[in-house]
């Protein structure tokens, strides 16, 4: 895993907040489970989720390990674990929305890279258009708690994920996750929402790095088996299920 140093920015240069850089490894969530991919996880986020599994990159107290780097630098260093081979970079936070990204994403694009972000949905930017996938991550009440999903703005993250003429738009996909049944609830409403857009539900880890050090895979597997039987029940069909690979793999360890 690499930390990067402040070291890494020049004067004068819009910077983008770097948590940390790591791979190559797969991808743990969503449609891209199973896919090599290198991180690129970005600093800061504009939610506090309960059940958060990467808060050294989100509460503010950690803002000291955050550090600035220049599009090119974080780009050096994705080729570098790449073994300048083209592969898949995952855009990851906190909320990578936060952060201007568009010209790695330029940039990567010219050398064949693919570019994946995820995001709650809380901040749309235009720039969207030009992801290879996108991942629009709302958060059920399991998460957030009583904070309302504000919906206008994950309808305008669906719309500039459309794409124009010039950047087609990416393969854009919904992932909930999923607690309790008041979780699946809202994942019942997101997909009458927006149904022409792809759905996973995944089910949440209740024991991550700042409750437990070891994951409750039981718990974690009971919660799963009890979702598929709920889908089943409730025929959802066009719905996939999903666990979190990295936590079935390596349960709360950082940077794999």
């Amino acid at each position: 895993m690499y930390i990067p140093q402040a070291s890494d920015l020049p004067q004068k240069t819009r910077s983008i907040l770097v948590s940390e850089i790591f791979g190559n490894t797969v991808q743990g969530e969503g449609i891209l489970i199973g896919k090599p991919t290198v991180f690129v996880r970005t600093g800061g986020c504009d939610y506090r989720c309960v059940n958060c599994d990467s808060l050294y990159a989100v509460l503010p107290q950690y803002r000291s390990e955050w550090n600035p780097m220049t599009a090119e630098a974080i780009f050096a260093e994705v080729q570098r674990l790449a073994k300048y081979t083209p592969l898949l970079v995952t855009l990851s936070g906190g909320n990578p929305a936060i952060q201007p990204l568009e010209s790695l994403i330029d940039m990567g694009h010219a050398a064949g890279y693919t570019f994946a972000l995820e995001t709650q949905g809380s901040i749309a930017q235009p720039w969207f258009a030009k992801l290879d996938y996108l991942t629009l991550s709302p958060k059920p009440p399991g998460m957030i708690g009583t904070q309302p999903t504000k919906w206008e703005r994950l309808d305008l993250c669906v719309s500039y994920a459309r794409g124009t003429q010039e950047d087609r738009g990416p393969q854009t996909s919904l992932k909930i996750v999923i607690f309790d049944e008041e979780d699946y609830s809202y994942a019942k409403y997101v997909a009458s929402r927006y149904p022409g857009i792809q759905m996973c539900l995944q089910v949440g880890n209740h024991t991550p790095p700042h409750v437990a050090q070891q994951v409750d895979l039981s718990g974690v597997l009971n919660r799963l088996d009890w979702l598929i039987a709920r889908v089943h029940k409730d025929q959802w069909h066009n719905v996939t299920i999903l666990p979190q690979l990295h936590v079935l793999l390596w349960g709360n360890q950082r940077g794999v």
